[in-house]
């Protein structure tokens, strides 16, 4: 008689290996975050005492969703060591933790599985799995490039000014502007949360800051094309198209409005410097070379619509990108035009495209207006001033009236969930949430419903 052999026990998988791809990367912002916040909270990283666990936890936040909102000045609160985790929780949060690990995978010449070239499509917003292997080879190559021309460009104006301490501020600064993160080290103890506004007339800074902040913002797949391509603007993909031409649209026609209705009292050079720089900076970079409380009500508007709006997917910017907007336009065209299908550039757009980008506006419309009454009501503020701060959050712009370092536990609270929210994506989160549950293709009857 043959002995039966014993049945092996299966396997039981980790709770990450068997976790979505969607979910995979909320849990490795999670988890970036969690130890940008324990790293923030020794004594070595602040230059007086040790910072609370909430502070701590808004400034790891901040930086790992590449925001720039702050409770507490960047140079007058940390060290040396202190501001370098804050640039590496930038850097990494930029490109996105799954990027850089599978960058490094495949410079070990580590073969890469089907779930992890499927990982790597949702980090990059490719849509196919050589095409996330292709956009990956450049990613790391052009922000080193990038960000290393953007110091030492900024070490002409830094250096001269701050020493030997000027190539370290140079190269905080450009990581922080190409990531679209807004977090400087230009304070001091006699001038807290300085921006840039020292440098508004100066336009060597200007130009650079808004290059970086416009490279790193219109997305790798877009770069894919500029590399493979050239000018050949033809040979482009359509979603390229639409990035580069409501990029240069969301930065002229805004600049054109703020050169009309502020800065009245600048000279023209810096009149235009500063209404540029304004109309660049909120998508999303967190940058501001002027007094933002001292520009109207209509800026201030128009500033929380472009810090909604964001920039390109699969890029160092948040919000709820430029290709979202495009694709509601297209779709309101066709609506008045009666067209079955929306287009843009000649090329008909997926219903589901449609569907999500509702989808996006809506979410990102009610997280942004429920914060804003909810910090409204417990800090007793002007709603408009909240909405800002929120619009800034849930963008991951950084851009503030000045509200945030004064709110309270709750209403930090909300702006991290906000600005996680914002960097994340609204449609990556529920996906993460409901990736679980079985897709069901039952359709009910279908009726007529009158709208508008």
């Amino acid at each position: 008689m043959g002995m039966k052999r014993k049945k092996r026990a299966p396997r039981r998988r980790g709770w990450l290996l068997g976790s979505s791809a969607t979910q995979v990367i909320c849990i490795s912002f999670v988890l970036l975050i969690a130890l940008g916040t324990l790293l923030l909270t020794l004594p070595i990283s602040s230059r007086s005492g040790r910072l609370g666990v909430v502070d701590a936890m808004f400034t790891a936040t901040s930086a790992t969703c590449v925001t720039g909102l702050v409770v507490r000045d960047t140079w007058t609160q940390f060290t040396p060591f202190g501001q370098a985790v804050v640039l590496l929780l930038i850097q990494v949060g930029g490109l996105g933790l799954v990027t850089l690990t599978s960058f490094f995978a495949l410079a070990a010449k580590r073969r890469m599985g089907f779930k992890d070239l499927r990982l790597l499509g949702e980090s990059v917003s490719a849509s196919g799995y050589s095409q996330a292997t292709d956009v990956l080879k450049i990613v790391v190559k052009l922000a080193m490039t990038f960000e290393i021309i953007g110091m030492v460009l900024l070490m002409i104006a830094f250096v001269p000014q701050f020493g030997a301490e000027g190539i370290w501020i140079s190269a905080f600064t450009a990581i922080s502007a190409f990531c679209n993160a807004g977090f400087d080290i230009l304070g001091r103890t006699d001038s807290f949360y300085p921006s840039l506004t020292a440098y508004a007339a100066d336009p060597l800074v200007n130009i650079v800051i808004m290059l970086l902040i416009i490279v790193g913002g219109i997305g790798f797949l877009t770069w894919d094309d500029v590399c493979t391509h050239g000018l050949h603007l033809r040979r482009y993909r359509m979603q390229s198209k639409v990035i580069l031409s409501a990029t240069a649209l969301l930065i002229t026609i805004p600049a054109f409005l703020f050169y009309l209705t502020d800065f009245a009292d600048l000279p023209v050079g810096e009149r235009i410097l500063a209404s540029l720089f304004q109309s660049v900076t909120p998508r999303t970079a967190g940058y501001n070379t002027v007094d933002l409380t001292e520009m109207t009500d209509a800026s201030q508007a128009v500033t929380i619509l472009l810090m909604l709006t964001g920039g390109a997917p699969g890029s160092t910017a948040g919000g709820m990108k430029v290709t979202t907007l495009a694709v509601l336009i297209a779709n309101a065209v066709a609506a008045f035009r009666r067209r079955e299908d929306p287009q843009l550039f000649h090329r008909r757009l997926e219903h589901s495209a449609v569907r999500n980008a509702a989808a996006i506006l809506l979410l990102y419309l009610g997280l942004t207006f429920a914060g804003a009454a909810a910090i409204s009501a417990a800090e007793e503020l002007p709603l408009g001033a909240c909405l800002y701060e929120t619009a800034s959050a849930a963008g991951t712009v950084g851009l503030t009236l000045g509200l945030t370092p004064q709110l309270g536990v709750l209403s930090q609270s909300i702006l991290i969930l906000l600005m996680f929210f914002g960097r994340v994506g609204g449609l990556t989160l529920i996906y993460a949430a409901f990736s679980g549950h079985d897709l069901t293709y039952a359709r009910y009857p279908q009726e007529k419903i009158t709208v508008g």
